[in-house]
């Protein structure tokens, strides 16, 4: 056996363990489950009294291995693979004795189709223990029996949030739920799973509103979801969740009972072209989380100097990730909205009264700078002007540990400039966040062509640390996201001083896939960076001469109607969405006319080489400026363009 181990004990339990060979994290190849189904066939010749299937790693199972859907040459080949998975859950489900599954850390995909097809589950109690069926996010759905088990277990309506949306839960909400029996700490685990397999209570029971919504009901709650999907969603563009509302209407979830059903069929998802992109963009995110691999930095104290929305979340995030952070301004009131704000986020994400303390615990206002000295990442986030930035560094330079990150988080100034006063100038790194931050998983990391590689290096690591997406880019102005994001907003703007409605600009983007339209995105920026960034950015013509800022943006800036921040924009905000008209007509040489200057200056990025690559490139863009995913990024789409 290369990936299974198994032992009976003294109860006559069996306690299966897997142990990916060869790999840092169980996964579902084609040999993992031919092995699975002959290790079951094998312990059930035993006729133990209950099993309890475990991990061998840090995670419980992180579902089918993606690299197999890749291989893939036709339909036929998914189904068969799709099929092993089949059979392997239902083998489960049909052993004659009970099954736990021990969940530690993440159990995803496949892991909880195999978790479901166990009687029971107890999960580790523990902020990484996390259950998600992400397939929609690679435009499937879970194909072996998750659709037909998890509404049973737990009602319809909570499986078809985690089912449409692919977010992840953890194991208290799991356990209040009802997808797991026991939620506890790692002392009593094990104890635990034994107690509840010896003992095999009988399975939970769904309510009657529940049963009906199974049953009579089941068409006109899938009509409800429909409709909430279609808000965030257009069939052509996004099938998988259309379909997952199909196939659990129509068929109960049985994968092979809707198999020639061109709404909702594996072999259907599989041929989209959505499927493909959505495929590369899980390859691209490895990418980027592995950039970072091998590096053996690790922050145990950040300090972040400014106390504004973008520096108060970056030190929030950072002591939700469990790092000591000391937060500078000039004043204590400065720092207080910052404190408050962390506090919100903390109770929202954490939930655990006792996380939420330790984490704001780890968040120290520090007026005097003190904790600059000490800290292993510094991160300035003061105003963009560039005395201020080089003045602050001086004293940050000379305070600085030998080996700590000296990082500004500069939106639209060049890293040389402010370098430029360093005694040291390959010292500093860019780390340039976006906003909002505890939402935004992109973040550039910046190197200009002084920079010593091991800061860029450790600069990397940190922001896999705080678990966000890092992204190589040379200095140059705007780097990468602000750089491609100007020309396509600035063009925005102009056509509005032309009289074009906003929210026809809007929906006309919208329908190209981005997640809002370039009017709405200032508005949620603000229109005053907005106007910083595009004089900062502004290329000049054939005479040296710059182009005029938009009027309508020099006009809502001048009144300070600033955008989302100030209630008055473009738009009018209430409960911080826009108060929008309805849009005009449109056709496609509008969408065109919108989105040509995003996609020539992605073409300018990549032929100037600000990111190392195409890939990167198409990868930044999607996670940074939320590019249509279903196209691939924009690189991937001017090439299918040309075929």
């Amino acid at each position: 056996m290369k990936h299974f181990r198994w032992e009976k004990d003294a109860q006559e339990l069996v306690w299966l363990t897997f142990d990916k060979q060869g790999e840092s994290a169980n996964t579902f190849s084609r040999d993992v489950l031919e092995e699975l189904l002959a290790v079951l066939d094998e312990i059930a010749a035993l006729k133990p009294k209950g099993m309890i299937i475990r991990s061998g790693k840090d995670s419980f199972i992180a579902g089918a291995d993606v690299n197999e859907f890749v291989r893939f040459a036709t339909a036929e080949e998914a189904l068969a693979f799709t099929k092993l998975g089949w059979d392997m859950t239902q083998k489960i489900r049909d052993l004659p004795f009970p099954v736990t599954a021990m969940v530690n850390g993440f159990c995803m995909g496949g892991g909880l189709e195999l978790a479901l097809a166990c009687r029971y589950r107890v999960a580790l109690d523990d902020p990484k223990t996390r259950f998600a069926f992400p397939e929609v996010m690679l435009g499937i759905w879970p194909f072996w029996h998750g659709l037909m088990w998890l509404p049973k277990l737990v009602g319809p309506t909570a499986a078809l949030d985690m089912l449409l949306t692919g977010k992840a839960i953890d194991a208290r909400r799991a356990k209040r739920m009802g997808l797991v029996d026991q939620a506890v700490p790692l002392r009593i685990l094990e104890n635990t799973a034994r107690m509840v397999t010896l003992e095999a209570p009988a399975p939970r029971e769904l309510g009657f509103v529940q049963k009906l919504m199974l049953g009579p009901l089941r068409s006109i709650v899938a009509g409800q979801a429909r409709k909430q999907v279609a808000k965030k969603a257009r069939r052509e563009h996004y099938p998988a969740p259309y379909a997952i509302l199909d196939a659990w209407v129509k068929y109960d979830g049985d994968t092979f009972l809707c198999k020639d059903d061109p709404s909702c069929s594996l072999k259907a998802l599989s041929e989209h072209p959505t499927t493909k992109n959505l495929i590369r963009i899980f390859f691209l995110q490895e990418r980027m989380k592995a950039l970072a691999k091998g590096v053996e930095f690790k922050a145990r104290h950040v300090h972040v100097i400014g106390a504004g929305v973008m520096g108060g979340d970056i030190a929030a995030i950072c002591a939700m990730r469990g790092i000591t952070v000391t937060l500078q301004d000039t004043a204590p009131e400065r720092l207080a909205p910052a404190v408050k704000r962390a506090a919100k986020l903390f109770q929202r994400r954490l939930r655990d009264p006792l996380r939420v303390r330790d984490a704001m615990d780890r968040l120290i206002p520090d007026v005097s700078g003190a904790g600059a000295a000490r800290a292993d990442v510094i991160i300035e986030a003061i105003f963009e002007n560039l005395e201020a930035k080089q003045q602050l560094f001086a004293k940050l330079e000379a305070m600085a540990k030998p080996g700590a990150v000296l990082a500004s988080n500069t939106s639209s100034l060049k890293l040389a400039d402010i370098a430029a006063k360093f005694k040291d100038p390959s010292r500093l790194v860019g780390i340039h966040f976006f906003n909002p931050v505890p939402q935004m998983m992109l973040v550039e990391v910046v190197h200009g062509s002084t920079t010593n590689q091991e800061h860029v290096k450790n600069a990397l690591a940190f922001v896999r640390q705080i678990d966000k997406l890092p992204l190589p880019v040379k200095d140059s102005p705007g780097f990468l996201v602000n750089r491609v994001l100007g020309p396509y907003m600035q063009n925005a703007f102009r056509m509005l001083d032309e009289g074009m409605k906003p929210e026809t600009l809007d929906a006309a983007m919208e329908e190209f896939g981005m997640p809002m339209g370039p009017i709405e995105l200032a508005d949620t920026v603000g229109l005053d960076i907005c106007l910083h960034a595009g004089k900062q950015l502004a290329k000049k013509d054939a005479q040296g001469h710059e182009a005029e800022a938009p009027q309508i943006l020099l006009n809502k800036v001048a009144l300070g109607q600033l955008g989302r921040k100030t209630g008055q924009g473009i738009y009018r905000w209430e409960n911080n969405k826009p108060v929008k008209g309805q849009p005009g007509a449109y056709n496609p040489d509008l969408i065109h006319s919108l989105i040509q200057p995003y996609l020539d200056e992605t073409k300018a990025v990549l032929a100037e080489g600000i990111v190392p690559d195409a890939e990167l490139i198409d990868a930044g863009l999607i996670f940074g400026t939320g590019f249509a995913p279903f196209r691939g990024g924009p690189l991937n789409y001017l090439a299918g363009q040309k075929k």
